[in-house]
């Protein structure tokens, strides 16, 4: 699978049970990527999207090679995952759960940084074993 996931300047991804922050930019983005291809997710993350994605709560594992899996509140499985798009808010928010896989055996092979909605930097970094 290919894992999408946003994190703030420390790896959080929640705090308190809801998401740190979100953009709508970065949202047209994701699916702009994702066109043509399955995006699996959760019922929590589904309402930032307006359809064509799939939902399940064991979306990790139902994901197949090759299909995108965007994960905002559950930690990512990491021996499926065959790529990362990470999104950095480029913010420091505060955070109790937070995107703890090592990257030190992944390379980085692509960063851009693009102006969301409501942030003016966000960061695409783009990982692969």
């Amino acid at each position: 699978m290919i894992l999408i996931v946003c994190v703030d300047n420390k790896n959080g991804m929640m705090f308190n049970n809801r998401r740190q922050s979100r953009d709508r930019i970065l949202i047209e983005r994701i699916k702009s990527i994702t066109a043509g291809n399955k995006l699996w997710m959760n019922a929590y993350s589904a309402p930032l999207f307006d359809g064509g994605i799939c939902i399940d709560e064991d979306f990790q594992n139902k994901a197949a090679e090759g299909e995108f899996c965007f994960t905002e509140n559950e930690k990512p499985l990491a021996d499926k995952i065959e790529r990362i798009i990470l999104y950095k808010w480029n913010r420091d928010y505060p955070a109790d759960m937070y995107f703890d896989l090592d990257l030190s055996d992944w390379r980085l092979i692509a960063s851009k940084d693009f102006k969301g909605y409501s942030h003016e930097k966000i960061t695409e970094e783009i990982y692969v074993k």
